[in-house]
């Protein structure tokens, strides 16, 4: 490992570029499930950035997931691929289409939030900046089988809040605007609260599939949704 460089974008920031050098490792092979990851010491020593840009590093790609540390042991490659491998960013639209039904949406808000300290975090903001918020029910011939609720950042798509989300989609209008560069899934059993059962007319007793999804764009946070499911109108499969 002596002599390890980067290889990544110069003017990422420096935590940013050990992530894009562990993750390009990951990706290529040359680092599979279980391999043990440089520990933080040798990390300093070899990209000659600080402990604490290491350690935020290794962290962030920890609690993405990616990464186990064992603590008097190492860090190493997460084991088995994750949940949302089974997950595409897809527009909702074309895949009611692609089945022969008709795609609808309501759209239930469409407006503008502040964010708090948790949702600053997660966009990677000052606490109190705006955000873009829609809120749309996707009915497949007049049946709902997604509530969409979405933060936006405005710096990704200014235009957002002038869109007929009626006539065509968040994903549509994202895409176009910035494509996602990356993209975070967790999947979730839950039960919904009275208004997301009502909107997608569900016996409140009904289990969802909730999606939580983050997506990047420009290195930015670009959208927060939450993605809830009817249990009985909603599968979630993948071929490998």
């Amino acid at each position: 490992m002596e002599g390890m460089s980067l290889l990544t974008d110069p003017t990422a920031p420096r935590y940013q570029q050990i992530k894009d050098f562990i993750l390009e490792r990951m990706r290529s092979g040359e680092w599979s499930a279980e391999h043990r990851v440089p520990s933080e010491n040798e990390l300093v020593k070899l990209t000659g950035h600080s402990r604490v840009t290491v350690g935020r590093a290794l962290r962030e790609l920890a609690d993405a997931g990616l990464l186990k540390r064992v603590q008097g042991v190492g860090t190493f490659v997460a084991g088995g691929p994750p949940q949302s491998a089974l997950l595409e960013l897809r527009d909702i639209a074309e895949d009611i289409a692609g089945r022969g039904h008709v795609h609808t949406a309501i759209v239930q808000a469409l407006d503008s939030r502040t964010a708090d300290e948790a949702l600053a975090l997660a966009f990677g903001v000052a606490p109190g900046s705006l955000l873009f918020h829609s809120r749309l029910v996707h009915c497949e011939d007049g049946v709902p089988v997604q509530l969409e609720d979405r933060l936006v950042n405005p710096l990704i798509a200014p235009a957002y809040l002038r869109q007929d989300f009626r006539r065509t989609t968040p994903y549509a209008h994202l895409m176009a605007a910035a494509p996602a560069e990356r993209v975070e899934h967790v999947v979730e059993a839950t039960r919904a609260d009275a208004a997301t059962a009502a909107a997608l007319d569900i016996d409140p007793t009904e289990p969802c599939l909730l999606i939580h999804r983050r997506t990047w764009s420009r290195r930015m946070v670009a959208t927060r949704a939450w993605l809830f499911h009817p249990g009985s109108r909603f599968r979630l499969g993948g071929a490998f």
